[in-house]
């Protein structure tokens, strides 16, 4: 879908790691309708040791102040005159976690040098998805949700039934709750109760999709504090408008409701719903959007290679997330360097990359087959690497790379087959992802693999994303 009007939106991503800012400018006569005027990314180092005590060596909690640091930092980078400009304001972020805060006393806007920004002020820990201290047994403790997704460890839901369980003091302390981009939301717009969208909704569990709502009778039932849960709006509409100047963007500029940083990410590169998004980097996303009118099963199904996230417009998107992806790849090198220095010989990692690479090129076929899964997957944990069919014709470096690159598609098209995607509707996969950008033998086994057409434009870029749902949306209402 082009975009025509001429305007400039602001897309704040803060993830895991790091936070990101980038401006977008509709462009009508840009094939994909717009340009990045700037963007900037700062680390976030916001790791912090656990509130509670209770939680244990598993916990994985990050100091907010942190994150808005890094946030005001990007935003300081960014062309003052283009931020004057900016008429919206979208924003995702690392999903499942959970923040809590006193309603009122959130944050305190100040004046640094000559910018007003918000300093975090009665406000928890960001206990993070990646946090561990909802164990099997004592998820297996709680009740079934009425959803097509389970519950783990370092979902909001999981993590505030923890809290009830081992710390219900620490909740009597705030009255809000939300992910760390929904706080960000909250308090650029003054919301009196946050607002959540179903993307994130159904990151935390309990939340029912079809319903659009909470699994409010058996929380209840169970003791939850349902008065934390926020409230459900669509994403892609406004949360509300900024209640002060912002470094240089306009007090009233509106906000848009909080996007999941995954959807964010298909939808910076998604141009059409006949797309599906490929990316390879540290892991591996596989996504497409679903046909219209598809509802998941509403029975969980933890041994499914695919999961079913809500996406925009009450749509849903497929998407197959496999562990293995450019992380076997380092995996291999990283031992071909200790094998190496075993030998007592030293090599640079980066060196010997870029050499099995150009082995792997020279290699085309081969008949070695490695199934890379060294680090199992979501869908089989206890599933491991093996390599088969072995023969001394096939035991070269670029033999060996050549299997190693074929068998981390090939593991992902066993999760979603391409015959899947084509009754979906797929006409085209559009590959991103700095481990298939940079590896020549990566993107011929996934031509190989797709008999699709394959592309290379926009990077996913979660806060691309974000921007873009908001330019649009600007568009479509000038239009109309």
């Amino acid at each position: 879908m082009a975009v025509h009007a001429p305007s400039i939106t602001l897309g704040i991503d803060l993830g895991t790691t790091s936070v990101k800012v980038a401006l977008l400018e509709a462009r009508p006569g840009d094939p994909s309708g717009f340009a990045v005027l700037a963007s900037c990314a700062r680390p976030a180092r916001a790791e912090a040791a656990a509130e509670n005590a209770a939680a244990g060596t598993q916990a994985r909690e990050q100091d907010v102040s942190r994150i808005i640091q890094a946030l005001h930092e990007c935003l300081a980078a960014l062309p003052q005159q283009q931020l004057r400009k900016v008429e919206a304001i979208g924003v995702s972020g690392q999903m499942h976690g959970v923040v809590f805060w006193k309603t009122g006393q959130g944050c305190e806007w100040t004046e640094r040098g000559t910018a007003p920004v918000f300093e975090p002020r009665t406000v928890s820990q960001l206990v993070t998805w990646q946090d561990g201290r909802c164990s099997s047994g004592f998820l297996a403790s709680l009740p079934q949700p009425e959803s097509h997704l389970s519950v783990a460890t370092g979902f909001g839901c999981s993590t505030i039934f923890w809290l009830l369980k081992n710390s219900p003091e620490f909740l009597k302390s705030y009255d809000a709750a939300g992910t760390i981009h929904d706080y960000v939301v909250a308090m650029l717009c003054g919301l009196s109760r946050p607002l959540m969208s179903d993307q994130n909704a159904a990151s935390w569990g309990y939340f029912n999709t079809r319903s659009q709502s909470w699994n409010m009778e058996m929380l209840t039932t169970s003791g939850f504090p349902v008065h934390l849960l926020p409230d459900i709006a669509e994403p892609g509409s406004v949360a509300g408008r900024t209640l002060h100047p912002w470094f240089e963007i306009p007090k009233g500029t509106e906000v848009g409701v909080a996007l999941g940083d995954l959807q964010a990410s298909v939808y910076s590169c998604m141009a059409q719903r006949t797309d599906a998004v490929l990316n390879i980097s540290t892991s591996v996303q596989l996504a497409a959007s679903m046909p219209s009118g598809f509802q998941p099963v509403q029975t969980p199904d933890p041994s499914a290679p695919v999961a079913y996230f809500p996406y925009f417009n009450r749509t849903y998107l497929g998407v197959a997330a496999s562990l293995n992806g450019g992380n076997v790849l380092a995996t291999f090198v990283h031992m071909l360097v200790q094998w190496m220095a075993d030998l007592g010989l030293e090599v640079e990692e980066s060196a010997v990359y870029s050499h099995v690479i150009r082995a792997a090129a020279q290699q085309e076929d081969t008949c070695l087959t490695i199934s890379p899964t060294v680090l199992g997957e979501r869908h089989l944990p206890d599933q491991l690497a093996s390599v088969t069919r072995i023969s001394s014709s096939d035991l070269s470096l670029g033999h060996v790379t050549r299997a190693l690159c074929r068998g981390i598609v090939q593991n992902l098209q066993s999760m979603l087959p391409f015959q899947q995607l084509k009754e979906w509707g797929v006409e085209r996969v559009i590959g991103s992802g700095s481990a298939l950008s940079r590896n020549e033998v990566l993107k011929q086994e996934v031509h190989r693999a797709f008999p699709f057409p394959v592309s290379y434009g926009q990077d996913v870029d979660a806060a691309v994303g974000a921007a873009l749902v908001m330019l649009r949306r600007n568009f479509n209402q000038k239009e109309a």
